[in-house]
């Protein structure tokens, strides 16, 4: 272990837990409402959530994240409300995005997370820009740019790591390698061993780390954010994980594999891993963890009430934050929708357009 995590304050260890069982309680709930009818998608970080908060941990809160789609944890890591987060995957009147994402897909400009895609890999030539603006600027923000062992395949890897290398960027590509690219192993997507070692064909350091293992990630991560910010460029962490559910909510993993693979890495939770080492240094002990697992169900519940209690969106939300000046025509429509009772869910409900 490396002196970043080694010096951790035990306030910051009691926190990288509590946002990792966070991700676990909020994803296996969220699911259940999935498969209830009561939200229409969710993708879980289970099994991935060291290579989450590992990382998030290492950057300022005013550092920037474009996350894909298992980053949410990073996100509440932050602060963002759970009740937030469930509202965008239902798209009430409580989302903050007024329902024009598909769930999973929340973003906050307060806390530095930006909205993403998804299409495979878009958020890595975004990162790279974003982090190129930040050099011109002169400020020493450093852009957190996440994706998947699929989005390696994607022509938007290619170029966001080109641009990062060429314009020396302050940016850290963070590669949650988990195996499978939806139904796809890995091997059958790249002649190489790992993500890592694609970072020496753009000129660039790519590190491989343990991402079961916290704290590794934490020091890997930590180490390429001050390269970054001291103006030394970019740099690829592979963090080696599993996804231990499907791909999404739409995904049967057991078509594509072997439950024996599944059970090898559910031996290497990461959970089970960190809370296991903080109980062994008197950090956390597991009636503390039981406690923290109690507050954060009971939570979660409270944001789902608090979330589901919302109403719908309304009609008038369809027109707003698309021009700083609202077109006549648009503002024609949107008066005849107030002055009728356009029903919502009503398929006879006629709609002027």
């Amino acid at each position: 272990m490396a002196d970043a995590a080694r010096n951790l304050p035990a306030k910051t260890h009691r926190r990288m837990l509590r946002g990792m069982l966070r991700i676990r309680v909020v994803d296996t709930r969220l699911l259940n409402m999935q498969r209830q009818g009561r939200i229409g998608f969710y993708g879980t970080a289970t099994g991935e959530e060291a290579a989450v908060i590992g990382s998030a941990a290492a950057l300022r809160d005013t550092d920037w994240i474009f996350p894909a789609l298992r980053q949410g944890g990073a996100l509440l890591y932050r602060g963002f409300p759970i009740e937030a987060h469930v509202a965008q995957c239902i798209g009430n009147s409580a989302d903050l995005l007024k329902g024009r994402q598909m769930p999973c897909h929340a973003s906050a400009r307060d806390y530095r997370v930006v909205s993403w895609s998804s299409v495979i890999g878009t958020q890595i030539s975004q990162a790279a820009g974003a982090a190129m603006a930040a050099r011109i600027r002169g400020d020493d923000t450093v852009i957190a740019g996440y994706l998947g062992d699929g989005a390696t395949s994607s022509a938007e890897f290619h170029v966001g790591l080109n641009f990062a290398a060429v314009y020396d960027a302050p940016v850290v590509f963070v590669c949650q390698n988990n195996q499978w690219a939806i139904s796809v192993p890995f091997a059958k997507q790249s002649g190489t061993e790992g993500v890592a070692e694609k970072a020496v064909a753009y000129g660039m350091p790519g590190v491989k780390v343990d991402g079961n293992d916290v704290l590794a990630v934490f020091d890997a991560v930590a180490e390429a954010v001050g390269r970054a910010r001291a103006g030394k460029g970019p740099t690829l962490v592979e963090c080696v994980t599993y996804r231990m559910l499907g791909h999404s909510s739409s995904d049967d993993p057991t078509r594509y594999r072997e439950d024996a693979e599944v059970s090898a890495w559910a031996e290497k939770d990461p959970i089970e891993r960190y809370a296991t080492w903080l109980a062994g240094e008197g950090l956390v002990s597991p009636d503390e963890r039981a406690a923290m697992e109690r507050e954060l169900g009971e939570e979660v519940s409270a944001a789902i009430r608090a979330a589901e209690a919302a109403p719908p969106l309304s009609l008038e939300t369809l027109f707003e934050d698309v021009y700083g000046e609202m077109p006549r025509a648009l503002a024609e429509q949107v008066k005849a929708v107030e002055g009728r009772a356009v029903g919502r869910g009503d398929p006879d409900a006629a709609f002027p357009l």
